[in-house]
């Protein structure tokens, strides 16, 4: 059952986050003069369907003081099911049945265009406007949500994860030992399981580091590799101190124990929570354009290795092809898998997966890809640079091409998605 409800509520977010790419179109299309023939949420077959009014866009020009009580006509009407197919004057809005996304269908949408209203017939300027308004938007979402959280309580995933500590009050995570090796340092020591361990010391310091989570022990133990440490835990409300001599960094362990948290460390924020918000937005575009570089490099690299007369240089690029499949999630793995993951953690950690899908949807949407928006703008920018006319038969060649390989990509995808699971 919570399977089921963390994949509704990941298409629903996924949808929401598309939905509001979508409406930065479609903002930046009527504020450019650019007509929108329909903006849907969900992709068709059609479910509702209303359009904007005549009676009203008529009402509208009429001056206030001539316009008689009572006299306000709908803004909006139902369009009949016969109707939905044949073209409309006027703006039309849709609810559809598949709920895997939006759309925003502006006039002319071909670089070629020339009637007025149209996407063809807009500057360069406007036609950069609109098609990056949808990254802009999905930044702006991830920095909304991360400012929320931010405000609220934000989890730390990224090493250096950017606070401002005089304006950061921590809600720490409990860290007990669960279980201890016999024979182990944490055993040699008389640690029991149910100490919680409140922070680690360097013995030759005397430098405390706080315990806010299994991987700040984690850390700490890794540091100190093979060094006597101590640390303070609390075993039945009383404080103590233990002394281990961990083991070396290749030993099977370097304490001897199973951990077990208890809560989450969140760092919450008051008036820095907008900076805090907005730089951590900058610091994970950072992390998922690095993302892609290593994905691009490991595939490429891989895939260019199999041709090389060395076994070991053929095995080393198996295995960079792996990490690089390792590392890609599609539509399964993220709707039936990460969701329903994330959705058992709580809302927190939820809305931080949606601010950094938000953040992977502006950074692909960047990339020159034709079938995408950097990609558009890259192609109708190439043949200004050249001088030459891109023809509507000539974009729609190209940007169907891109679409179909980023298609078989998805599908490839996809099916990796589903032998992980399985």
């Amino acid at each position: 059952m919570n399977t089921v409800i963390g994949i509704i509520i990941g298409l629903l977010v996924l949808m929401l986050l598309v939905v509001a790419h979508e409406a930065g179109h479609f903002i930046a299309a009527r504020r450019n003069g650019v007509k929108v023939n329909e903006f849907g949420i969900g992709f068709p077959p059609k479910m509702l369907t209303w359009v904007k009014n005549q009676e009203y866009l008529k009402w509208k020009k009429v001056p206030k003081n001539a316009r008689r009580k009572g006299s306000k006509p709908k803004k909006w009407v139902r369009l009949k099911r016969k109707d939905w197919e044949k073209p409309q004057k006027n703006l039309i809005f849709s609810l559809n049945w598949l709920p895997i996304g939006g759309f925003c269908s502006m006039d002319g949408e071909s670089d070629a265009d020339t009637k007025k209203g149209t996407f063809g017939a807009a500057s360069f300027w406007k036609k950069t406007k609109i098609l990056f308004a949808g990254v802009a938007m999905n930044w702006l979402v991830a920095f909304i949500i991360l400012t929320v959280l931010a405000f609220v309580g934000m989890p730390h995933f990224m090493d250096e994860q950017f606070t401002i500590e005089s304006d950061s009050e921590i809600s720490a995570a409990l860290v007990y030992a669960d279980e201890i090796v016999e024979g182990s340092p944490a055993d040699q020591a008389e640690m029991k399981a149910g100490d919680r361990i409140v922070d680690g010391i360097d013995s030759e310091t005397n430098v405390a580091t706080t315990i806010n989570s299994t991987s700040d022990l984690n850390k700490f133990n890794a540091a100190h590799a093979g060094k006597k440490v101590a640390y303070h835990i609390l075993r039945d409300n009383q404080v103590l101190s233990v002394e281990p001599t961990l083991n070396g960094a290749d030993a099977e362990y370097l304490l001897g124990i199973t951990m077990r948290q208890e809560g989450q460390t969140l760092y919450r924020s008051t008036w820095s929570a907008p900076i805090v918000g907005a730089v951590t937005t900058i610091q994970l575009t950072g992390e998922t354009f690095r993302g892609l570089w290593n994905l691009v490099w490991d595939l490429g690299s891989g895939v260019v290795s199999q041709f090389s007369p060395d076994g070991d240089v053929r095995e080393q690029g198996r295995e960079a092809i792996g990490n690089a499949g390792d590392s890609v999630s599609g539509p399964v793995g993220i709707v039936g898998v990460l969701f329903p993951a994330i959705t058992e953690t709580g809302p927190i950690n939820l809305a931080f997966l949606a601010a950094i899908i938000s953040i992977s949807l502006a950074c692909m949407n960047v990339l020159p890809i034709p079938a995408l928006d950097g990609g558009r703008w890259f192609l109708i920018a190439l043949y200004r640079i050249r001088g030459k006319k891109l023809t509507k038969e000539t974009e729609e060649k190209i940007v169907t091409r891109a679409f179909i390989v980023l298609l078989i990509l998805i599908a490839l995808i996809t099916v990796l998605d589903v032998v992980k699971l399985f």
